[in-house]
């Protein structure tokens, strides 16, 4: 029988359960290869190495239907890019057509670091799903090296926007789109690898899905998508009817905008019922004049992640698994962000978004939550020139101390939850990438976080510079340590040092273009976790 009787046939039948769940799994295969794919061609060891990236899988009208295994904070967010490219080009989709986009306002966005590319699928002229990559590119462009700073006032200081635009067209590269993000960035070669890394994945998930469309036909590959969103549902809101009913509150301060020593009020209340899980920021600061500001997407996935990890950590994540959840923040406020307010060190208040419905329920589950951690990326830059002019940039997050548990110790030099299966640069790669020479990479033994259960150990990583360089960073939780839980003791602050010899020349958690020379030491501090239990 030919192929396309086969699927016909495929077509008019109803789909047993036993394929629903091979092509659902398949899907789901997919958007690992995807991973897999993008990882392998990048040109950014933030990429390749750090594993800042996402990749998913939606179905027609944009809901996420598989997503690998990537960071927390983009949880969730595929969704938002896909919708963002129906909302605008929804009767003038074809196949071949890639679109970018990295708007933090809408379409999926949290800084212009994270560039989304989104394919349509379609298979015998219809659409079935799209494909979806987000990438932090080391280099979009803006004011500052590495394309996010502490100090910038307004979006157009932080690099390009991509407001959901077609970067290909029946196949067809945009070259003025490319030209344009050439002379636009600083490493253009790495710019421009890491988006066609993008596209390359994205055909490959093209071909998979369409594969699965050809074996078993378009009305089972729809009907496997259904299958999973709905079993994503059912599985959240049984879980969800195990946690204890009522209203929970937290409050707290985020150390300051980067621009001030002001701390920033931030406070959440989050409603759990038998059917909703609502969390609600009312009452927070407003956005602020300097870069840390959470836009409504990242914000959305800051109370995923923590949603998901107290409900089922391993439910696979799809639109469904979601559908619970109520998310209330006022527009304007420094967790759901206007236009053009900057938010190029997002995850300062998105971080702390998690972390505020972590402290309000991490005493009514405490199998399922630990004590405060690190928290901060510990989002690190360092930057120069070579002897022939040309810009090296080093990007990179920073492990740190977890929070104890009631069962365990915290644990040690693990990265925060935001970023969750992401590392730092290894030190061979660092050395060799970069003029600079790792002299130190050890526990951060300060004795904080004291408990019946004690706090993990932060990290502490040195950098000698061997050239002349600049130094941005943004380590929060710098001046509110990681609390302890059911009595147990705060942990440590985060720190960024520079040392001029044997001489301290700055302590500080935001930095911002500092100048470094040849010979100066950069010394990366991360918090030891909150101890859970009274010490005694």
């Amino acid at each position: 029988m030919a192929d396309n009787q086969q699927s016909a046939i495929s077509n008019r039948q109803s789909p047993d359960p036993f394929t629903l769940e091979i092509i659902a799994c398949q899907l789901r295969a997919a958007a690992s290869e995807m991973f897999v794919a993008v990882g392998r061609a990048s040109q950014s060891p933030i990429i390749y190495e750090v594993l800042d990236y996402a990749c998913g899988i939606t179905d027609a009208r944009g809901q996420l239907v598989a997503e690998a295994e990537g960071i927390p904070g983009f949880i969730g967010v595929l969704g938002d890019a896909a919708q963002a490219i129906l909302d605008k080009y929804s009767d003038d989709l074809r196949p071949g057509d890639i679109f970018i986009t990295n708007d933090p306002y809408g379409g999926g966005g949290s800084h212009l670091s994270d560039v989304a590319l989104i394919a349509p699928i379609f298979f015998d002229g219809e659409l079935v799903a799209f494909g979806v990559n987000k990438s932090h590119w080391t280099e979009v462009g803006g004011m500052s090296a590495g394309s996010w700073t502490t100090d910038s006032t307004e979006i157009y200081q932080e690099g390009l926007l991509f407001p959901a635009i077609r970067l290909y067209h029946r196949g067809e590269a945009n070259r003025a789109l490319l030209d344009l993000l050439e002379v636009n960035v600083r490493t253009p070669a790495m710019t421009l690898g890491d988006l066609h890394a993008g596209v390359a994945a994205l055909k490959v998930t093209q071909e998979r899905v369409g594969g699965l469309c050809a074996k078993y036909g378009v009305g089972a590959v729809r009907a496997a998508i259904e299958r999973l969103l709905d079993q994503g549902e059912r599985a959240a809101r049984a879980r969800l009817a195990d946690l204890p009913p009522g209203a929970y509150r937290a409050s707290g301060f985020l150390d300051d905008d980067g621009l001030t020593d002001d701390p920033i009020p931030i406070q959440v209340a989050v409603t759990i019922t038998p059917d909703e899980f609502i969390c609600e920021f009312t009452g927070s600061a407003p956005q602020t004049r300097g870069p840390i500001n959470t836009t409504w997407s990242s914000l959305g996935a800051s109370c995923k992640a923590v949603f998901k990890a107290i409900i089922d950590p391993h439910l696979p994540t799809n639109d469904g698994v979601f559908r619970p959840m109520k998310i209330i923040a006022p527009p304007g406020c420094v967790f759901n962000a206007l236009r053009p307010a900057p938010v190029s060190t997002y995850w300062e208040s998105g971080d702390y978004a998690t972390d505020l419905i972590w402290r309000a329920l991490a005493e009514v589950v405490p199998d399922r939550l630990s004590a405060g951690h690190s928290l901060s990326v510990c989002g690190t830059i360092l930057t120069g020139e070579d002897g022939h002019r040309r810009r090296w940039i080093l990007v990179e997050p920073q492990a740190g101390g977890w929070g104890a548990s009631e069962w365990e110790d915290g644990e040690s030099g693990l990265v925060v939850a935001g970023d969750g299966e992401t590392y730092n640069i290894p030190i061979e790669v660092a050395e060799t990438r970069f003029p600079i020479r790792v002299e130190r990479y050890a526990l951060n033994e300060d004795g904080a976080g004291a408990g019946r259960r004690r706090g993990g150990r932060g990290l502490v990583r040195e950098y000698r510079l061997l050239a002349e360089a600049e130094l941005t960073a943004s380590f929060g939780r710098h001046k509110f340590p990681p609390w302890g839980a059911a009595g147990g003791r705060d942990g440590s602050v985060n720190a960024v040092e520079v040392h001029d010899g044997d001489r301290l020349i700055l302590r500080a958690g935001k930095v911002s273009h500092h100048r470094l020379k040849k010979g100066d030491l950069v010394r990366l501090i991360t918090g030891t976790g909150g101890g859970w239990g009274k010490p005694e």
